[in-house]
Formats: structure tokens, C-alpha cells, sequence
């Protein structure tokens, strides 16, 4: 995960945006592609340079790949994804950039995950030893935030995804609409 020296806050999701890019995006599907269900509302990290970076490698076809604590889910009150979900990912100012579909899942150990995963992620030099010093940093700001400390054998979620919308630019000169 990238580092800023000077982190801002993220600011919140503009959720009324969101779900207008949903919205769109649904309409132009064939009734065979739409989506039963609703969509997640999200940002990468936890500062708005980071949020901003991490988008820039999803739209840039670098990311495939994100992971989360799974106390992480707990702690805000969530539910972890599922393979099929949409997610609208927005950047560190709130707008909505992206929407995703997630294609994989896996949950183990922090002390467990792979390069095969650090890879997909896409960040810095997509090494094991950069994914797992990144994260720990990270994991370390965000467990101290929820009043408990970062261990090794945590549990991680790990997601693979897929962009669904902007379209890739070869699905739209050909007329094609991901889904």
C-alpha cells in the first residue's frame, strides 16, 4: 500500500452518486446480465492519497485484487463479500470511480498469504515481502484504531475482482458491455 507523507482524511462516499453510476450502468445491461443484487460502497485504505493510488491501479488494469481483516468486517458492522458482489469503489474524495465484481475469495492467515496474491494486488514492486510490510503497516493503524493490536495469524480475506464498469477500452470499441 502506498505511503503518503502528509495522509488527508478520506472523505465519505457520495452514495447518491453511486448509486446514479449503478443505476446507468444496470440500465444498459441485457436483462440476461443484470444484477439480482445491490452493490457494496467502498474506498481503498484509509487516507485520501492512498484511496486515490490503489484506484489508479484498478482503472489502470494493475489491481485485481484487494484484501481485508475479517475482524475488519466485524468492527464496521458488515458482511464480507461474496463471489458475484459488486462493489462501487470511489476515490479519496468521495466520487465514484469504479464498479467491480468479485470473482474470488479466500480467506488465511496474514502470515499465510502468497506472492501469488501480492502480485494481483499490484502494489509497489508486487513482491511478498513488500505486500506483507505494507499491510502490516496498515493493519497496525487500523487495529490500533479499533482498540486491539495487529497479530501475524489474523485472518485475511482475500479478494480477487474484476471491472465491470468503465468498460475496458478494447470491450468498447467493440461494442461489448462487461458484466
Amino acid at each position: 500500500m502506498p505511503s503518503a507523507t502528509a495522509p488527508y482524511p478520506l472523505t465519505p462516499p457520495d452514495a447518491a452518486a453511486a448509486h446514479a453510476l449503478w443505476e446507468a450502468w444496470v440500465s444498459g445491461l441485457p436483462d440476461a446480465q443484470t444484477p439480482a443484487e445491490t452493490y457494496a460502497l467502498g474506498q481503498f485504505g484509509d487516507h485520501r492519497t492512498m484511496a486515490d493510488e490503489l484506484l489508479d491501479l484498478v482503472l489502470r488494469g494493475v489491481k485485481t485484487a484487494t484484501a481485508s481483516l475479517l475482524d475488519e468486517y466485524r468492527w464496521e458492522g458488515e458482511t464480507p463479500p461474496s463471489i458475484g458482489a459488486h462493489t462501487v469503489f470511489c476515490d479519496g474524495s468521495g466520487v465514484p470511480r469504479v464498479i467491480v465484481r468479485t470473482t474470488r475469495l479466500e480467506i488465511r492467515r496474514f502470515d499465510a498469504v502468497d506472492a501469488d496474491h501480492a502480485r494481483a494486488e499490484g502494489e509497489g514492486d508486487r513482491s511478498l515481502a513488500h505486500w506483507r510490510a505494507d499491510h502490516r503497516a496498515f493493519w497496525d493503524r487500523i487495529c490500533t484504531a479499533a482498540g486491539t493490536r495487529f497479530a501475524p495469524e489474523m485472518d485475511v480475506v482475500l479478494e480477487h475482482f474484476a471491472v465491470v464498469w468503465p468498460p475496458a477500452e478494447d470491450s468498447a470499441r467493440h461494442g461489448a458491455r462487461p458484466g
